[in-house]
């Protein structure tokens, strides 16, 4: 079932918004509804807590770390390197 919401702007901002969807040839309504859906969409998914607890706990540990390009480079050498047979 649909709902309604009921969003206040200012009349230039509503004038914006109209041009923007009339450009994009979609109806206002659309168009928010598909801003909102996009703007849904890119919010990190999961507990920010328990990523940032994982994230600390890893830098606890002495792992190797190189520059990224050398890094890169032997990835890349590795991919053309003969495999074990």
């Amino acid at each position: 079932m649909s709902k309604r919401l009921q969003v206040l702007l200012e009349e230039s901002e509503l004038r914006e918004l109209q041009e923007t969807a009339r450009r994009e040839g979609m109806p206002l309504s659309e168009w928010v509804r598909r801003a909102l859906r996009d703007a849904q969409a890119s919010e990190p998914e999961g507990d920010i807590e328990r990523k940032l607890r994982v994230v600390r706990a890893a830098t606890k540990y002495n792992l190797p770390t190189a520059d990224i390009d050398q890094m890169l480079v032997e990835i890349e050498r590795s991919y053309s390197a003969p495999g074990p047979e």
